[in-house]
């Protein structure tokens, strides 16, 4: 792996911003296609967001599961905003996925008779959740394909680095520009920067998932999608210093965890898809003036989930003996950069995967586990697409161009002001004057989320409006699409 200098122009067939599972995932297949690649990470390798999830990928491998049926589920989850053509493609080439990083040295869970252990996680009817390290998969993937990274040749990686504007030239992508001044000139961009869902003031995520991805593709001119669908996760800690947000995986739930009231009552089906639970929870919340439900975790095997029973042992909490008090907090976007079945964004030359992306897989609720395999599937996808354009690697911008690009703004970080706001305004129940009110937010995502949830009159998985609580089934499959300072125009999409 070259490090590159911090402060020069560079040469590659493709650029990848973002080293999470996507973005190594991405970089390692145009390597193996012969690319040379520039990796764009933030963070030093294996310490991105990708790494502290807890899920894992879902894919149809057992003998009781199909194609059809977890194309069935994915839908399902997905309220009739599915995109089907993409829920297919997943479905059909998630399981090959799974092999390659089985080829690649990623370790999963085995059963006693040395086959892949399957885990049932909400929403799917069947086992079909690939785990490593039980709800360490993030760190086990992560950590694998970091060290494949580093030590390939072909993949160039600029540490610490953060991109700031895409580069544009005669209508197409051509590379972009790092804050300090790296330039990197290639033949295709592609976004695997992750999601947005530490904007809000409670969240899973860790600070810098603020949409970065998102708002440099808009400010490239590409299309931006289903803002509004932001997944709130059920459980997660509450209310302890240190852990506050912490994720207790849905697997857990999976092998026998319930959830309980002030009274000890269980209340929901904690297998429901997401949007269900969070909504369980949410209006016992509000109901009562509690602050949290309980998990109960006290019959689950500790040592199938060894990260989650140590740190909440090292925040003080014992799932071995006590409830583990949980509540729901902003977890995944749905919506993101327009992107199509080779991840190709309205930008030419511009690729968006990941959670930074928006096919229209998952709907208006994300099917558990899905998006880690969105991940593999459509990384490779967009690799091989970009490798097949007839396009040559431009010269680095000097001059006057260059000059304009370093002018270019950064993408804003969120004030403490904007993430109270979208979960006052954009939480898990909203309304018209709420979210009026984050139209004049001072976050230009803030505001964009706004406007895909103003047009939206309707509650659809995990939008959900008080002023309008019924589903609008004129609205099925139609998706909130902007671009630039246009109002949201609705796209149908199959």
């Amino acid at each position: 792996m070259p490090v590159l200098p911090s402060a020069s122009a560079h040469e590659a067939d493709v650029a990848v911003v973002g080293a999470g599972a996507a973005g190594l995932y991405a970089a390692l297949c145009a390597a193996r296609q012969g690319a040379d690649v520039v990796l764009i990470s933030a963070t030093p390798l294996a310490q991105t967001a990708s790494y502290w999830a807890q899920g894992g990928l879902a894919a149809a491998l057992a003998a009781d599961d199909s194609f059809e049926l977890h194309l069935k589920d994915t839908e399902a989850a997905g309220r009739e905003l599915v995109r089907r053509s993409a829920a297919e493609v997943l479905v059909a080439e998630a399981p090959e996925c799974v092999r390659d990083l089985q080829s690649l040295g990623v370790r999963f869970d085995g059963d006693r008779f040395g086959a892949l252990a399957l885990g049932l996680e909400g929403g799917h009817s069947v086992r079909r959740v690939v785990h490593a390290g039980g709800s360490a998969t993030g760190r086990r993937v992560v950590r694998q394909l970091s060290a494949l990274a580093a030590a390939e040749p072909r993949i160039a990686v600029l540490e610490g680095s953060r991109a700031r504007a895409l580069w544009q030239q005669e209508g197409r992508c051509r590379g972009l520009i790092c804050d300090g001044g790296p330039v990197v000139a290639s033949r295709a961009v592609i976004l695997a920067t992750g999601g947005a869902a530490a904007l809000w003031s409670r969240t899973t995520n860790p600070p810098g998932s603020q949409g970065i991805g998102l708002l440099l593709a808009a400010a490239a001119g590409a299309a931006l999608a289903d803002l509004e669908l932001m997944q709130f996760h059920p459980t997660a800690v509450i209310g302890v210093t240190g852990r506050e947000g912490f994720l207790i995986t849905e697997a857990i739930r999976g092998e026998g965890a319930t959830l309980h009231d002030a009274a000890g009552e269980r209340f929901v089906e904690e297998l429901a898809p997401r949007d269900e639970v969070s909504r369980a929870i949410q209006e016992l919340l509000d109901a009562t003036g509690a602050s949290s439900v309980g998990l109960d975790m006290r019959s689950i095997d500790a040592a199938r989930f060894p990260n989650v029973v140590t740190a909440l042992r090292e925040a003080g909490l014992d799932p071995a003996s006590q409830l583990i008090p949980v509540a729901p907090a902003a977890h995944y976007m749905m919506g993101g950069i327009v992107a199509d079945l080779h991840a190709r964004s309205t930008l030419p030359g511009l690729y968006a995967v990941g959670e930074s992306s928006c096919t229209g897989l998952h709907g208006a609720n994300r099917l558990a586990s899905n998006s880690l395999s969105e991940c593999f599937v459509f990384a490779r996808r967009a690799v091989t697409h970009a490798l097949n354009e007839d396009t040559a690697i431009p010269r680095p911008p000097s001059g006057a161009e260059l000059q304009e690009l370093e002018s270019l703004p950064a993408p804003p970080p969120a004030e403490r002001t904007t993430r109270e706001a979208l979960w006052r305004d954009a939480g898990i129940l909203r309304e018209e004057a709420g979210m009026r009110r984050l139209l004049e937010d001072q976050h230009p995502l803030a505001r964009m989320i706004a406007r895909c949830g103003l047009a939206r009159e309707e509650s659809r998985g995990a939008h959900r409006r008080s002023d309008f609580p019924e589903r609008d089934s004129a609205l099925d499959h139609r998706h909130a699409v902007l671009a630039g300072g246009d109002p949201p125009a609705w796209q149908f999409w199959q």
